[in-house]
């Protein structure tokens, strides 16, 4: 197993000038949210949180608003400063750099999508692209050719030279994470990028992400107050609340396995169809072998309940489903409609 490309441990904020006094309170007395901001005047944004996230990796952060999501995502570019814990972001340790290597870490290594893209109005959208490699020293004549290669990515190189009161609000999303992906850093943060979009263009920014996700394999950490979203585009996905993780799993984990009552409630409405697979719901065949005799259909053991639906309205017995050439389970009528209500 290869090195976590970013890596929380133990990563406490408290917000308040009796942070550290706060923060020992809680640990040693047990205080709760409530009374570490009624005896200490702190907040508590982010309790205890480890997790780490793979190369390559899309991992989705949820939660309402309030839970801690956004300030969590900032401490992993060091704009907020953690109370207490370490964090490692692409081997080196995040606390322990000094501004120089820090700026080195933000130029180079991590880039930043906010809901707010801040472009440069004065700026072409070419030039806005291209800001983070002017201000890394890169010549002009490169920087534009990069930025131009990255707007062809997100498909805006015919407004390479358009500004950005000119744009509609989907298009200021793509030339944000254009901008982001022209340092070609190694993880992308990602902070609610989509949520102020209307349904249809928030769909297809997500379509083309993923797109994109797979064509330049950025390890990504993902900022969400939807699930719909969080289901569709991470590779695992942690669930939020009070400023600590809930459940941390992949979407079908959290869908088929909720670890509480509140996160329950998030996922009774969430469609199963392409969600959950036929190993999931199927009955397991005892000590199955290659040479386990099998009659009618059959699906893979990674199909999804969308696909063994399709296959079950023109077969009316069981379905087999075979992993590695060989039959494991089998999908009845009843299998199918439980996995389908959940």
């Amino acid at each position: 197993m290869t090195n976590p490309v970013v890596q929380c441990s133990g990563v406490w904020k408290i917000f308040g000038n009796n942070a550290k006094a706060a923060l020992q309170a809680i640990r040693e007395q047990g205080f709760s949210k409530s009374e570490i901001l009624k005896k200490y005047g702190a907040v508590t944004a982010v309790a205890d949180v480890s997790f780490s996230v793979a190369e390559g990796e899309i991992f989705c952060i949820m939660g309402l608003s309030g839970s801690g999501k956004s300030t969590l995502i900032r401490h992993i570019n060091r704009l907020v400063e953690p109370t207490d814990g370490e964090i490692i972001v692409a081997g080196r340790n995040v606390s322990r750099l000094n501004n120089s290597q820090l700026r080195d870490l933000r130029s180079r290594s991590v880039g930043m999508v906010f809901q707010n893209m801040a472009l440069l109005p004065h700026r072409s959208v070419q030039d806005n692209v291209a800001l983070s490699l002017e201000l890394r020293g890169v010549g002009r004549a490169q920087r534009l050719q990069t930025a131009k290669e990255k707007l062809e990515l997100v498909g805006l190189e015919e407004w390479a030279s358009r500004y950005p009161d000119e744009l509609s609000g989907g298009m200021k999303q793509r030339v944000g994470l254009a901008r982001a992906m022209a340092a070609d850093p190694e993880i992308l943060l990602m902070d609610e990028p989509f949520s102020a979009l209307d349904p249809l263009i928030r769909r297809q920014l997500q379509q083309q992400f993923l797109e994109l996700a797979k064509l330049v394999k950025k390890t990504t950490v993902f900022i969400t107050h939807d699930l719909d979203e969080a289901i569709r585009l991470g590779t695992h996905i942690a669930i939020m609340k009070d400023g600590r993780f809930v459940q941390v799993g992949t979407p079908e984990e959290i869908v088929t396995e909720p670890a509480d009552e509140y996160v329950a409630d998030f996922v009774k409405g969430i469609s199963r169809l392409e969600l959950v697979t036929a190993r999931k719901i199927m009955t397991p065949i005892p000590h199955p072998s290659a040479t386990t005799h099998h009659n009618g259909a059959t699906v893979l053991a990674t199909d999804k309940i969308g696909t063994i639906i399709d296959l079950a309205t023109h077969h009316s017995g069981d379905i087999t489903v075979m992993d590695d050439n060989r039959p494991v389970g089998t999908i009845s009528r009843r299998d199918l409609l439980v996995g389908i209500r959940g």
